[in-house]
């Protein structure tokens, strides 16, 4: 029995807004679009993880506790990429980083997001070098993470720890220590799947037993199955597929 990551799903305001905004910053393309739901995906298969953008009523209040860092080829990439971004309608925005070689944005509905500068490990993830997940004990998140992702931790100590997908290429999955606590109901969250030969039911009872639990997030009567994580991370377990 296994699941694994699918999605990174965002709540938006203006939903054509923010999904073109991501489409172009990527150069991913919209592969779905309704009124309630936009998903942009990668090029290929071998990048797997999909970006989905919901309709929310309630505006953003807090700084996100999952966001995306973006990837950069060589100094002057980085420089490309933060000028190209800026004519996108991002905003550079300081969230307490210091002196760092990567820059911090703001997307135009307030979503924090970095552009990284030229990182070996980056060479192999696409545009989108990682999701990172702040957290108050990175360890312990991975632990469970590793078995909702069905990724492998790469690499783990006390402040941060790193998992990957089995292929080796799209971006990693990074789990940050921060002191601040976890206020409101993410507006950045992760979507997770079983294989078409698991159970859904089974798999969320699984997860259970690694320390979920069941949460509300008023989503009614739905097909998937709203879950949060060791620190109260909301996450979806969706239907059982390919």
């Amino acid at each position: 029995m296994s699941t694994r990551l699918t999605n990174v799903v965002m709540d938006a305001s203006d939903l054509t807004t923010i999904a073109r905004f991501w489409k172009a910053a990527l150069d991913w393309e919209i592969t779905y679009e309704a009124p309630d739901e936009v998903v942009v995906s990668p090029p290929g298969d071998d990048y797997g993880v999909d970006l989905i953008f919901v309709p929310v009523p309630e505006p953003k209040t807090v700084k996100n506790r999952i966001h995306l860092d973006l990837a950069s080829r060589s100094s002057n990439d980085q420089q490309a990429t933060v000028e190209r971004l800026t004519s996108l309608g991002a905003t550079p925005i300081d969230i307490g980083q210091g002196v760092v070689p990567w820059a911090v944005f703001a997307d135009p509905e307030g979503n924090e997001f970095s552009v990284l500068e030229p990182r070996g490990e980056s060479a192999d993830t696409g545009a989108l070098a990682a999701i990172v997940v702040d957290a108050a004990n990175p360890p312990l998140l991975a632990a469970f993470w590793t078995e909702a992702a069905g990724w492998p931790i790469v690499r783990s100590n006390a402040r941060m720890a790193d998992l990957r997908a089995p292929s080796g290429r799209g971006p990693w999955l990074e789990f940050v220590q921060v002191s601040e606590p976890k206020q409101v109901k993410n507006r950045v969250h992760l979507d997770v799947a079983p294989w078409a030969a698991d159970d859904q039911a089974a798999e969320v009872a699984r997860l259970e037993e690694l320390g979920a639990k069941h949460t509300d997030v008023g989503q009614r009567d739905v097909i998937w199955v709203v879950l949060a994580d060791p620190e109260d991370n909301e996450f979806c377990v969706l239907s059982s597929r390919d």
